[in-house]
């Protein structure tokens, strides 16, 4: 479902699609974030996916005027998970609300995986 405002001049619609992509380049542009992971993880195979597929990360549910966001995101060994998804959440907030005029109520994260690197 598309975000729509309304004004004296017309409508502007958002579609989902926009959104989830600002929402996916606000979360990996934070520290201790390594990238989304594919939302489809019932076989228990996460994939990192790449820049041009971080919508399929994300699920946005609108409501009135209202986002919903769920991020998968995979994230790198050694860092506050509590602090990053503490991060996310402002930086994700602020960005859609400032560029889309449209209200976040929620944002849920899913830690699907650790990356550890050596």
């Amino acid at each position: 479902m598309a975000g729509r405002l309304e004004n004296d001049h017309g409508n502007i619609i958002i579609p989902a699609e926009v959104i989830a992509n600002m929402a996916g380049m606000t979360a990996t542009q934070c520290y201790g974030v390594v990238g989304m992971a594919s939302r489809n993880t019932a076989d228990g195979l996460v994939s990192l996916l790449k820049k041009e597929a971080l919508n399929k990360g994300i699920k946005v549910t609108v409501e009135a005027q209202y986002l919903t966001i769920d991020l998968h995101i995979i994230v790198e060994y050694g860092v506050n998970i509590s602090a990053i998804c503490e991060n996310i959440v402002n930086n994700v907030r602020y960005s859609l609300e400032s560029a889309t005029g449209l209200k976040v109520k929620k944002i849920n994260i899913y830690v699907e995986s650790m990356r550890v690197e050596e």
